[in-house]
């Protein structure tokens, strides 16, 4: 397990908080660094630079396409894993020794679920056991404030962890997290002291599902994620023939990219001519995927070869190149069947810091920054035809493409500034120390 040096010089936060009593912040996560999530990548390297912030992974590493900057993050990060097996049973035979009917209470209200799957469950009890561990670790370490951003393993290592030692948790839901929901995300989301929402959406959302309905709105804490990308340049938006179609992302369900194949048939039909560069995968080790094989299908069947690329995933040093080497991007989002959805996808985000117009469907947090004839075009979802169109109107309207590029790059600019947003991050933490009286 690699130990943290001292924790770095931190900056003055809140009225009142100075370097020396600033709250000691633990972010607990499954692996860090990974380069899959870049924004709470840029999130935790940014309050290290503003707080006393340590990073504490409950698995192994990932050191899947690292880069340098990563791979000098992970020597300040307490990893779990396997290696650490011994010291986790340590902490619950510990635990078990000192208080066994608390230890039990904290077990049954954990594990005593109707997991949707084997890998959920095993996810939340590997969470738990971690979790023992952590309480102590955190403890020796002064922690005073415990961040799990995700609700589901992370939170219920931090629920764990608080649980056993008072030191209040927070965390954070987002997107397709909130829809189906796992059996324990209300019992998390109403015992932490805070939930980071990152985009409005989202916060209704949660308002509307809790019990405690519109009081639940005082406990959420909107916070944009950092862009990720260093912007180095702005799309030119040529719109030259063929026109250059650009989507990003994960080949899930949520992502609408089989509708765009649908989208694709008919700008072919109606001779057209664009190229799409589709560029993605199935996750970490997982290829195309269901979904990634589904679109190979439509493609093929709709004999859409010559107007379909396929890359597979991008590294983020690539990414740059393809955003100013294409004229528009398409994300074309939807609410699946189960409730699953995106909340802002960071693609669109990084296409629009570059100035590229955006087509997209108008669900859940896009309309925040895709709006319609202002910032983008957006469309309503699983509507092929309308994609279509959208795409159609912008490269017959070249300068209105770019006008509504711009804005949006000035939009995003903004709203997901990475100083911006880390300071008031740090913020919420002081004023939640403060709340809760900062005990060192």
């Amino acid at each position: 397990m690699q130990m943290q040096p001292p924790a770095r010089a931190a900056r003055r936060g809140e009225e009142g908080m100075t370097d020396t009593n600033m709250p000691r912040v633990a972010y607990v996560l499954l692996w860090y660094p990974l380069f899959t999530q870049p924004f709470i990548f840029r999130e935790v390297e940014g309050l290290k630079r503003e707080m006393p912030l340590t990073v504490y992974a409950l698995y192994g590493e990932n050191r899947r396409q690292w880069s340098a900057e990563m791979r000098a993050a992970a020597r300040e990060t307490r990893s779990h894993g396997i290696a650490a097996l011994g010291g986790i049973l340590g902490a619950c035979w510990r635990q078990l020794r000192q208080n066994p009917a608390r230890l039990w209470r904290l077990f049954r209200r954990t594990m005593f679920r109707r997991w949707p799957s084997l890998e959920i469950c095993g996810e939340n009890l590997w969470a738990f056991l971690a979790g023992v561990r952590l309480a102590e670790e955190f403890r020796r370490d002064g922690i005073t404030h415990i961040h799990g951003p995700w609700p589901r393993g992370t939170a219920t290592a931090a629920w764990v962890a608080s649980s056993l030692t008072g030191i209040p948790f927070s965390t954070a839901a987002r997107g397709d997290n909130l829809n189906p929901a796992d059996p324990d995300l209300l019992d998390k989301l109403g015992a932490a002291s805070f939930i980071r929402a990152n985009n409005a959406a989202d916060v209704e959302r949660m308002v509307a599902m809790l019990p405690e309905g519109e009081h639940a709105r005082a406990r959420m804490r909107l916070v944009y994620n950092s862009l990720t990308l260093r912007v180095e340049g702005q799309c030119p938006v040529v719109m030259g023939r063929p026109v250059r179609l650009l989507a990003l992302g994960r080949f899930d369900v949520t992502k609408g990219f089989d509708y765009l194949m649908d989208a694709c048939r008919i700008l072919r039909d109606r001779g057209f001519d664009f190229h799409l560069t589709l560029a993605g995968g199935g996750g970490v080790g997982m290829g195309l995927g269901q979904m990634g094989a589904e679109i190979e299908r439509r493609r093929r069947e709709c004999g859409l070869e010559e107007h379909v690329s396929l890359p597979g995933l991008l590294t983020h040093n690539e990414l740059p190149g393809y955003l100013m080497g294409h004229d528009i991007f398409v994300a074309p989002c939807i609410v699946h069947d189960s409730g699953r959805r995106d909340g802002i996808p960071n693609t669109v985000i990084e296409a629009m810091a570059y100035g590229m117009p955006v087509v997209a469907t108008n669900i859940n947090a896009l309309p925040e920054i895709v709006r319609d004839g202002e910032t983008g075009r957006a469309v309503p979802q699983k509507d092929a035809a309308a994609l279509a169109d959208a795409i159609m109107e912008l490269a017959a309207h070249p300068d209105e493409a770019r006008r509504m590029g711009a804005a949006a790059r000035a939009l995003v600019l903004e709203m997901f500034d990475p100083r911006a947003n880390v300071r008031r991050l740090r913020d919420i933490y002081c004023q939640e120390a403060q709340a809760h009286g900062l005990r060192r």
